[in-house]
């Protein structure tokens, strides 16, 4: 059973101290592949670096709209040239989250970072990672008025069922995280919803430990705990859940 992360935060300082030693731990228990996604211009070419250093290991770059307002415009020429690194497989995350900012001006910034990003993304003929919180109706508005040529990936997907409908309608793949082994998650009618063409597993460690690791550092070992839940739910074998969002990541990513 091989088994692929789609988002994962290695570049993470909480990673500094071990970080190599759990890399080949998670290669020893069977995760194939993971992408390091990158969330400003440092940790972009962070995540490059170690996505170089390792042959199974890919990249991401782009600035998230959490870290938008310690970022500038400029630098989006730095993560465009990042881009076009061989190992860099997507423009992201990028998106909304409107979940810690109320300021309405501040808000307009974060959609004007995430359209500049989808057009770099386009440039470079990527697909985009997508981080969308409490910000379901612009995200969706500005992926239609925005067409993203590759499509993408809505990461860590919250369970909002509109928010996925019309994801999968825009062409998007939907990914799920330890979120949906919560007690309180209610996560079975959101992930019904995704075909399995569509669907993706991460762990967006070292954040969001599935049960019953919560509250623990996380990291793409506890990737297979993701696939273990949708299985259950799809009543389907938790090899073939694996199968699936292994090739539906190759497919996204185009590798």
């Amino acid at each position: 059973m091989e088994l692929f992360d789609t988002h994962s935060h290695y570049n993470d300082e909480k990673f500094d101290e071990d970080r190599e030693e759990i890399i080949k731990a998670t290669f020893d228990s069977g995760v194939a592949k993971f992408m390091c996604i990158g969330y400003n211009l440092e940790s972009s070419k962070k995540a490059i670096e170690i996505a170089q250093n390792h042959e199974n290991i890919y990249a991401t770059c782009g600035i998230s709209p959490n870290d938008i307002e310690d970022s500038n415009l400029d630098e989006l020429k730095e993560i465009e040239e990042l881009a076009k690194n061989p190992k860099v497989l997507a423009i992201g995350e990028i998106g909304l989250d409107y979940y810690w900012e109320k300021d309405e001006s501040k808000r307009e910034k974060q959609k004007e970072f995430f359209i500049k990003q989808i057009e770099i993304a386009n440039k470079l003929d990527l697909p985009i990672t997508i981080h969308t919180r409490d910000a379901y109706l612009d995200t969706i508005k500005i992926l239609k008025e925005n067409k993203v040529n590759n499509c993408g990936i809505f990461h860590c997907c919250p369970l909002n069922n509109e928010l996925i409908k019309d994801g999968l309608k825009l062409g998007f793949y939907i990914s799920f995280s330890g979120v949906i082994t919560y007690k309180n998650a209610k996560p079975e009618e959101p992930i019904l919803l995704v075909p399995d063409d569509r669907i993706l597993i991460e762990t967006d460690s070292p954040y969001l430990s599935p049960e019953p690791f919560r509250g623990k550092r996380n990291d793409s070992r506890r990737v297979v705990e993701v696939a273990r839940k949708i299985a259950e739910i799809k009543n389907e074998s938790l090899d073939e859940i694996a199968k699936i969002t292994f090739e539906n990541a190759k497919k996204v990513y185009k590798i």
